[in-house]
């Protein structure tokens, strides 16, 4: 038996029997693969924001000695060993994408400059980090676009670096060379960040999100009685949390094809953040509100009536399906029964 230590997914035996190369299951028991139904395993890669975190500790490190890898405690509380330079001061690492082919930010390269100070960490958010242009629910206007989960990995990546090298205290200035470039080419325009790219990661991997790892999730899908459909890794945590007698299977951005294969299943609940799952069941819902995004849209005062008229609506087109949305905290915030 073959658990995923990232997500506490149980493999069926069949897979695992189904992949001869002891090298790709290495990869799945440490969670950097992911095991399809065919036996095949697709690479997950690391974030931006692990990505950074090896930038800044290898710069942090290298003032006393040059490195070629360090050790990264992910967000998921995983450790793995992370390509990163390091000399002089200077750290740079570029994003390892694995299998995930449509990864815009694949091979991109952070920098990061380290420079001794009396005492703690101060961590500058350089060029080539985007920047909000409006305040949002979670950031303030011109604040990096540097999710919280992803500076934490940074800080404690950096607070190991100094503390192994036995200094008081360091300045890191993080720069991503490409950023601003690669930035108009993502979505960030559309959620208010501008002159860069964001760094981000709640568990710290990429997960390799093609069609075929969608296959396998059908597949899990089929013949289970009791399933939670949930769409990223908050609702998946949250969902094992709320619903411990349900298969918790994350679907991401194929809430449609799993709800389909779930169509003989007594008992399905879609569980998620509200952003995807309202897009999801009524793809206008920002329409004439004025917000870009459903996460400002949250913050209007009708946002309890919008939820309640959506999932309504959607509860008579699909009254056998239950949709639970929930916050970042776990609380719930709509539910459709």
């Amino acid at each position: 038996m073959i658990t995923d230590p990232v997500t506490g997914y149980e493999y069926p035996t069949e897979w695992v029997k189904a992949c001869s190369d002891d090298k790709n299951l290495r990869l799945v028991k440490e969670g950097l693969g992911v095991l399809t139904s065919n036996g095949e395993v697709l690479k997950r890669g690391f974030t931006t924001g692990t990505t950074a975190a090896a930038a800044c500790k290898a710069a942090v490190l290298s003032l006393k000695n040059p490195v070629s890898t360090v050790e990264i405690r992910l967000p998921c509380d995983l450790v793995y060993c992370v390509f990163a330079e390091g000399k002089g001061g200077k750290g740079t690492s570029r994003k390892y994408s694995g299998d995930y082919k449509s990864d815009i930010t694949s091979n991109i390269l952070f920098c990061a400059k380290a420079k001794l100070k009396d005492n703690g960490i101060e961590i500058f958010a350089g060029k080539g980090i985007g920047r909000f242009e409006r305040n949002t629910p979670r950031y303030r206007k011109g604040e990096p676009a540097i999710s919280k989960t992803a500076m934490e990995c940074i800080h404690s990546s950096v607070k190991e670096a100094v503390l192994a090298s036995g200094i008081s205290g360091v300045y890191i200035e993080l720069t991503i060379p490409e950023g601003e470039e690669i930035g108009i080419q993502t979505l960030n325009p559309k959620v208010g960040v501008v002159g860069g790219i964001s760094v981000l990661g709640s568990t710290g991997l990429v997960e390799p999100w093609d069609d075929h790892l969608s296959e396998s999730a059908i597949e899990r899908i089929k013949d289970k009685e009791k399933i939670v459909l949930t769409t990223g890794r908050v609702g998946m945590r949250y969902s094992r949390l709320l619903f411990p007698d349900h298969e918790v299977i994350l679907v991401g951005k194929y809430m449609q094809k799993g709800i389909e294969a779930a169509a003989s299943s007594k008992d399905v609940i879609l569980c998620g953040l509200p952003a995807l799952i309202l897009k999801f069941i009524n793809p206008r819902i920002l329409e004439g509100t004025g917000y870009s995004t459903v996460e400002e849209l949250s913050q209007s005062p009708q946002w309890n009536k919008i939820i309640s008229d959506n999932l309504s609506g959607y509860k008579k087109k699909m009254p056998g399906l239950r949709v639970v949305l929930i916050d970042r905290n776990g609380k719930i915030a709509g539910d459709s029964d």
